[in-house]
């Protein structure tokens, strides 16, 4: 279900105050750190990624987090981006 404009600003602001939780280094996006993301989103559902690319890598890098992990890309500013996924209803 997309997200609504008040959602995504209210989302924005609380990733402003974020660390970043995981890092893409040199070897991009690899199992292991597609791993990561998804055990950050499913613990925290607001993450900060850093990249450490140029801007083109990371433009393609941040697309290829959303496919793989299903998540929203809230903003990207500079070498870190915001991703949302929502947890799954329990019950």
């Amino acid at each position: 279900m997309p997200l609504t404009n008040p959602e995504i600003r209210q989302l924005k602001a609380k990733g402003q105050h974020l660390e970043p939780v995981v890092r893409v280094g040199k070897s991009g996006l690899t199992s292991s750190v597609v791993q990561a993301t998804e055990a950050a989103l499913n613990s925290h559902e607001l993450i900060k990624i850093r990249f450490n690319h140029d801007r083109d890598e990371r433009k393609a890098l941040a697309r290829q987090v959303v496919d793989a992990t299903g998540a929203a890309l809230i903003m990207q500013v500079g070498k870190v981006a915001v991703f949302y996924r929502s947890k799954p209803n329990s019950g």
